[in-house]
């Protein structure tokens, strides 16, 4: 009989211990809607976790992706209702919207991959100054209050988070679609094995004629792309962006990517673990807001927690492998 590999399964098997622990905290959790809501949010954090992936493997992080969502929202709002002035077609407008989304967060990729590998700026010192310096912008923006996306927009623009395919929402197709780009572009190109290269030790890399600083820079590019992505169809959620959007996603997209089994450390990654961790995040944040045993106002101290844990088991599993 074949031995089953705790690391590999170990995520598949917490998600599904959650998702019954779920039906047995309450008999609306496997309602049509509630299992369509589980599906839809864990979009918004799987897509950005995907992106945090490729930055966790080549042995960097990223702070600053809540911020960098919030500021982009900011911009395509503006954008949108700046552009109705001159253009009759909505559908022109939101299609440039969107790719004025994708370019400021390819930009915001590569500032912040330049900063690491150009510069010599730690990951962490560098994220965390573009994660304030965002997170300002859009509150400045905003002027200390909310960006709202014009209703005749808005009417349109919702159906990219609220209408369906066969019965999934959108977001969740573009979610799933984004996890197959990113599992061909980490297992199956060039561009992948130097990134497990990068992050198992950088050194060796470049003595391997690896460009060590453009794979860490396209990683962030990646990164930036991912929350450009989420935003687009997270903005017609709410129609509405502020300095609040975003909050804790840099969390939890982290911890998606760690509890999905990528090394912290860098050097090994694994985009469907990814995709598990975002779902198991999201069930948790789902159950706390079902039941009344633990409040959900402390969904962010238990992500806070199951970050630490993981990190700990990767660490403790890290030193028995070696």
């Amino acid at each position: 009989m074949p031995k089953i590999d705790l690391k590999t399964a170990g995520p598949f098997i917490a998600l599904v211990a959650i998702f019954i622990i779920g039906i047995l905290v309450n008999d609306a959790f496997l309602s049509t809607g509630n299992i369509s809501n589980i599906l839809a949010r864990s979009s918004f954090i799987g897509i950005v976790a995907i992106g945090a992936t490729f930055v966790i493997t080549a042995g960097g992080i990223d702070l600053s992706v809540g911020s960098m969502a919030a500021f982009i929202s900011g911009c395509m709002i503006l954008l949108m209702n700046a552009l109705m002035e001159s253009i009759d077609s909505i559908v022109v407008i939101i299609f440039l919207a969107v790719l004025a989304s994708v370019g400021i967060g390819a930009l915001a990729g590569l500032i912040n991959g330049l900063l690491t590998t150009k510069a010599k700026i730690e990951a962490f010192i560098v994220t965390l100054g573009t994660m304030g310096i965002y997170r300002s912008l859009v509150t400045y923006m905003a002027d200390g209050g909310t960006l709202s996306l014009s209703f005749t927009i808005g009417d349109v623009y919702s159906e990219v988070y609220y209408g369906a395919f066969l019965g999934l929402p959108y977001p969740v197709w573009v979610f799933f679609a984004v996890a197959i780009i990113g599992y061909v572009l980490l297992n199956m190109t060039v561009f992948g094995r130097h990134c497990f290269a990068v992050g198992s030790n950088e050194s060796v890399a470049r003595y391997s004629a690896i460009h060590v600083d453009r794979v860490k820079t396209a990683t962030y590019m990646l990164q930036g792309v991912c929350v450009s992505i989420a935003t687009i169809i997270y903005v017609p959620r709410l129609g509405s962006a502020s300095g609040q959007t975003g909050i804790l996603w840099e969390l939890e997209a982290i911890a998606a990517v760690i509890i999905g089994g990528t090394m912290l450390k860098g050097g090994y990654g694994r985009i469907w673990g990814t995709v598990v961790g975002a779902l198991i995040l999201t069930l948790i944040g789902n159950i706390l807001n079902l039941t009344d045993a633990v409040s959900n106002y402390l969904n962010g101290a238990v992500q806070g927690i199951i970050v630490i844990v993981a990190v700990y088991l990767q660490r403790g599993a890290w030193r028995r492998d070696s």
